[in-house]
């Protein structure tokens, strides 16, 4: 099979900015909590972070040893068109990015329950990690445009999906949510952390939802919503690292998707750690 050499080479590129970089909204929201912080082991501990982001960005290595298993959000313009071949050529590109990071080996050798046990063992090379299922939508932009995320072992373990009875109101779903935030932040350890939700009709919708809401989400800009989640789950007062302080979340990311009349919601929530969401685009 032939590969797009173009399209291999940015989204090898992406990936690597997304395993390494800080956002410039990130980088703001870092500051401004290192400036608002009281518990000084806390504000030492949140500086250490940014720094290490810095020296990552500049080294364009990793962020954290745990380097992620990429996901990805494709954009499709009204204009454009996506074939077979780009699709290889897209993940020709993740696994050029996983041996350039490079990527900590995470492949599991096998097949089926092979798979399940690890009794193969794991595969040396960064590039057999592969991609989760790509997830397209549509844009009215006239772009090609193709989002990576890194996504690291600790938030998916203290993730949740399931479904909310929200008896007509909107605050019973919030309050569970909180909830949900204050049990995972309280374990997660690499605080302070990203709360990303989804909400939509199905555990499949529900998290492509969490998943747009990390791509689409911005630290500068925050609902109504996304602030009382955030400011509830500081209050307990975990902090960063697990140090104490004021800030355990530095944002809520939510993007409710439609939604059937019932009973309930299913939301996928994930306690995103103090690097992510690890995220870059590209146009193709």
């Amino acid at each position: 099979m032939s590969f797009d050499q173009n399209i291999v080479n940015k989204v090898a590129d992406t990936l690597v900015e997304a395993g390494s970089t800080f956002r410039e909204d990130q980088k703001r929201a870092y500051i401004t909590a290192i400036e608002n912080e009281t518990n000084e082991t806390a504000k030492w501990a949140l500086q250490t972070i940014l720094d290490n982001a810095e020296i990552a960005e500049a080294n364009k290595g990793p962020l954290c040893d745990d380097t992620g298993i990429p996901h990805l959000l494709l954009e499709v313009g009204p204009n454009r068109s996506v074939t077979g071949d780009m699709i290889e050529s897209i993940y020709e590109g993740v696994r050029t990015g996983l041996r350039k990071l490079p990527g900590r080996p995470m492949a599991v050798l096998g097949e089926g329950s092979e798979r399940l046990d690890q009794s193969l063992g794991m595969d040396e090379d960064p590039g057999a990690l592969d991609a989760a299922p790509i997830l397209i939508r549509n844009t009215t932009e006239d772009v090609l445009r193709l989002h990576v995320l890194m996504f690291g072992g600790g938030p998916a373990l203290r993730g949740k999906t399931l479904r909310i009875f929200h008896k007509h109101n909107k605050q019973i779903v919030i309050d569970e949510l909180v909830q949900w935030a204050k049990e995972a932040t309280d374990l997660l350890g690499c605080t302070p952390c990203v709360i990303s939700i989804g909400v939509g009709r199905s555990q499949f919708e529900a998290t492509s939802m969490m998943l747009q809401a990390m791509v689409d989400g911005s630290f500068d800009e925050q609902t109504e919503i996304e602030n009382e989640i955030t400011n509830r789950v500081n209050e307990d007062g975990v902090g960063a690292c697990s140090l104490g302080g004021n800030h355990t979340v530095l944002a809520t990311f939510m993007k409710i998707g439609p939604q059937r009349a019932s009973g309930y919601r299913v939301v996928c929530m994930r306690s995103c750690c103090c690097f992510e969401p690890r995220k870059a685009s590209v146009e193709l």
